[in-house]
């Protein structure tokens, strides 16, 4: 499917590219991970329907309708602009007429990542360039307090990593790179056309 097939088909609008004209520093413009590189995501990610997914920086929220619909999977979106986060629950409104009964759950906040509680079931936590590598720290540490407080199998899954994110990760965390995805024919023209899943293990 393109993808005009997945958002007829999820009932939700997503795709385009937005910059802010009163954009910070510390967070980035909208765009949606392609559909095309979320399929090559899960069907090499060892994923479960009982992992509790977060997706900082959400957008108006094509990852978290993804993972839903195809996989069953619980998941929050997290958004801090206003204007995004009230197109994805237009798009939730619209998902949910035609949603197949689950026991997974799908919600969007609307909050600044690093003011986040993460919750002690959270246990996947994905990142598409959002914000700044200083912003990304303050998500990770808060990461690493939940896993204080409740120890468990984490991962943290970054799509067109940057060099910072990777730098932070290994040399200052207690994540260790447990897989490379490459997009395939993208990967060849870029070299960031990948995903970059890093674990916490137990």
């Amino acid at each position: 499917m393109n993808e005009s097939d997945y958002e007829r088909l999820l009932r939700i609008q997503t795709a385009g590219m937005r910059e802010w004209q009163y954009q910070s520093s510390h967070y980035n413009r909208y765009e949606a991970t392609p559909y095309s590189a979320l399929q090559t995501l899960f069907e090499l990610y060892d994923w479960k329907a009982t992992n509790r997914m977060v997706d900082f920086g959400c957008g108006k929220g094509r990852f978290p309708f993804y993972v839903h619909y195809f996989y069953n999977i619980s998941v929050t979106g997290i958004e801090m602009n206003g204007q995004l986060y009230q197109e994805s629950m237009e798009n939730l409104m619209k998902y949910m007429e035609k949603a197949k009964p689950t026991r997974a759950s799908i919600r969007f906040e609307c909050c600044l990542a690093e003011e986040y509680k993460i919750d002690s079931q959270e246990d996947c936590f994905y990142f598409f360039n959002p914000f700044s590598t200083p912003i990304f720290q303050k998500v990770v540490h808060n990461i690493l307090v939940s896993l204080e407080e409740v120890e468990r199998t984490v991962d943290i899954i970054l799509y067109y990593p940057t060099p910072e994110y990777l730098q932070f990760l290994e040399e200052a965390t207690a994540f260790t790179l447990w897989r490379e995805i490459r997009i395939p024919e993208l990967y060849e023209q870029n070299h960031n056309e990948r995903f970059m899943i890093y674990r916490y293990e137990i």
